[in-house]
């Protein structure tokens, strides 16, 4: 009986070894976001932003824990996680998509591949379909990727309240970067 059990486990343990071959991970990338408005420009910096990637299937999971985005100013960065995300609530920023590509990226071919990428983004717990494009880089069997897009406090019911809103923009620009190594 001994032996039925040790076989599942020994296929569990080899497909996932398998699995993590064709997939890379980045454990401490960077997420920053901009934010400039009419009486003051924001800034925060994520560098604990994690990701999985598969190049051979195509697909993407990056995520952060909200409370870990830094700001110069103490109480900005108190207010951002108490009255705007809720961090406590909704603690963590979620895409998980795929990879569209014209040429197949091969991590033995240094270059920049250019990407689109498509899937969902959960931000304060609403989740929306998000589409954009993307830099993936190889240099050495390295890879990196990098993205930029504007992410709207209103698409996921975040709510600025009227005596701050010149304070907050509409739209904020959020800067992706991800160094992956073999897993």
């Amino acid at each position: 009986m001994s032996k039925f059990f040790l076989l599942p486990l020994v296929v569990l343990t080899f497909a996932c070894a398998l699995n993590a071959q064709e997939t890379l991970v980045s454990r401490t990338s960077t997420t920053t976001f901009y934010s400039h408005a009419p009486l003051e420009d924001i800034e925060a910096v994520n560098n604990r932003t994690t990701a999985a990637l598969n190049l051979e299937k195509g697909e993407i999971v990056v995520k952060m824990l909200i409370k870990h985005f830094e700001f110069e100013n103490a109480l900005m960065q108190e207010h951002f996680n108490e009255n705007y995300m809720e961090s406590e609530t909704y603690p963590s920023a979620l895409f998980k998509g795929t990879i569209n590509t014209a040429k197949p990226i091969d991590i033995n071919v240094d270059g920049d591949y250019e990407v689109e990428v498509s899937g969902t983004l959960t931000i304060h717990g609403v989740e929306q379909p998000h589409k954009g494009t993307a830099t993936i880089s190889v240099a050495d069997r390295q890879v990196s990727g990098k993205t930029v897009f504007i992410a709207r406090p209103k698409d996921f019911n975040i709510e600025i309240p009227t005596v701050v809103v010149r304070n907050i923009a509409e739209e904020i620009e959020v800067t992706t970067t991800l160094d992956f190594s073999s897993n």
